[in-house]
C-alpha cells in the first residue's frame, strides 16, 4: 500500500476507533446502571418482605384478639410496625398484584417521594397518603400516591386493572388505616394529566362532590356496576403514567370505603 493511501485511510481508522470507543462507553454505562437498577428493585423487594412478615404475624394476632371499638385505640396490628416508622398511618393490599404494603404519610407530598419506610433514599420511595388527609376524620377523598416501577412494584401494576376480565376478577381490594378496616370496591380507572384536578380532598357542599363523583365514574376506562352518593367515602390511588404526557400523564385508580367489621 502507497504511503498516499495510508495517510488517506489514518483519519477513517481513527474515527472508527473513536466510534469503537464511544460504543465501548455506552455499554459500559448502560451495564451499569442496569445493574444499580436491578439492585435497587432486589433491596426494595427485601425491605419491604421484613415489614410484611411483621404486619402478617401482627395481623394474625390481632384476629385473635379480636377488634376494639374505640376509634382513638390504635389496632394492635400496627403497634410492631409503627414502632419501626411512627409516619406508618395504614396498609393497601390488592389481590392479584405485587401491592401489599405500607402506607406513609408526612407534612408534604415530597418526603416519601424517594424514601422508604425506614426513611432510606430509594428509587421506588414509598406508597405514601396525601399530606391533607386525617385518618381520624372523615375525608370524602382519601388520596394515596406510588411510583410506577418498571419492575411491577410499588403501583406498577395498577395498568392491569384496565383490563376488563382482571377487573371483575379484583374488582375490591384492602385498605387498613390504624383505626379501621375497609374493603375497596372499585368503580373508575382511566388515563388523565394533571390538568384534570382528581386529587381534590376538600368539598364546599353534598352537590360539588356528587358533581365530583359523577365526573371521575364517567372518564373510566372500564365498566363497573358501583353505586355512588354523596355520604359515600372514596380513595384514590395516582401514579405516573407516559400514555398522555411523559411528564405530566397519570394513571387513576377510584374506589368507594366499605368499612368491615
Amino acid at each position: 500500500m502507497s504511503k498516499q493511501k495510508q495517510h488517506k485511510n489514518k483519519p477513517k481508522s481513527m474515527i472508527q476507533r473513536l466510534i469503537t470507543i464511544v460504543c465501548l462507553v455506552i455499554f459500559i454505562a448502560s451495564a451499569f446502571y442496569l445493574v444499580d437498577a436491578l439492585y435497587d428493585y432486589y433491596t426494595n423487594r427485601q425491605v419491604l418482605a421484613d415489614i410484611q412478615d411483621v404486619y402478617r404475624e401482627s395481623k394474625e394476632d390481632e384476629i385473635e384478639i379480636g377488634p376494639t371499638d374505640s376509634v382513638a385505640t390504635i389496632r394492635s396490628s400496627f403497634r410492631d410496625i409503627l414502632a419501626i416508622n411512627s409516619d406508618i398511618v395504614g396498609w393497601v393490599t390488592m389481590d392479584g398484584t405485587m401491592v401489599d404494603y405500607p402506607i406513609l404519610q408526612a407534612e408534604d407530598n415530597a418526603y416519601y417521594l424517594q424514601r422508604n419506610y425506614k426513611e432510606e433514599d430509594s428509587r421506588a420511595g414509598s406508597i405514601f397518603m396525601d399530606y391533607r388527609n386525617d385518618i381520624t376524620q372523615q375525608d370524602r377523598n382519601i388520596i394515596l400516591y406510588g411510583h410506577n416501577m418498571k419492575d411491577g412494584s410499588m403501583f406498577g401494576q395498577m395498568k392491569r386493572f384496565l383490563d376488563e376480565d382482571f377487573l371483575q376478577e379484583h374488582q375490591h381490594f384492602y385498605f387498613d388505616t390504624l383505626y379501621g378496616s375497609y374493603e375497596v370496591e372499585i368503580f373508575s380507572v382511566y388515563h388523565t394529566t394533571t390538568d384534570f384536578y382528581y386529587i381534590e380532598t376538600d368539598f364546599p357542599n353534598d352537590e360539588s362532590y356528587r358533581t365530583f363523583l359523577d365526573d371521575i365514574k364517567k372518564r373510566s376506562e372500564v365498566t363497573t356496576d358501583i353505586e355512588l352518593n354523596a355520604e359515600d367515602q372514596i380513595i384514590t390511588l395516582s401514579t405516573c403514567d407516559y400514555l398522555l404526557d411523559p411528564n405530566e400523564g397519570r394513571l387513576v385508580i377510584h374506589g368507594k370505603l366499605v368499612k368491615q367489621n
